[in-house]
């Protein structure tokens, strides 16, 4: 199915763009539309992105085991041991 485009502008744009890219003026015209289809696209809100993240990787159970403060002040270059 043919696309003509009828704007000079647009035309002049649609071929700065696949000059840039060193793309054809159709390769350009798709991904300019796939660009701005995907700004278009709903959002799914931050909070729901890392609830979906800990779900898929769960942080593992507590050992129990106290941590040594003395080796990781060492670690980080506060104090020595």
């Amino acid at each position: 199915m043919p696309l003509y485009i009828k704007d000079d502008a647009t035309a002049a744009l649609v071929a700065e763009l696949a000059q840039r890219r060193g793309i054809t003026k159709q390769a350009a015209v798709k991904l300019a539309v796939e660009a701005e289809l995907g700004r278009d696209a709903p959002q799914v809100p931050l909070r729901e992105r890392f609830a979906a993240l800990r779900a898929a990787h769960p942080l593992p159970p507590p050992t129990g085991l106290k941590a040594d403060k003395a080796f990781f002040d060492w670690l980080s270059g506060e104090e020595d041991v």
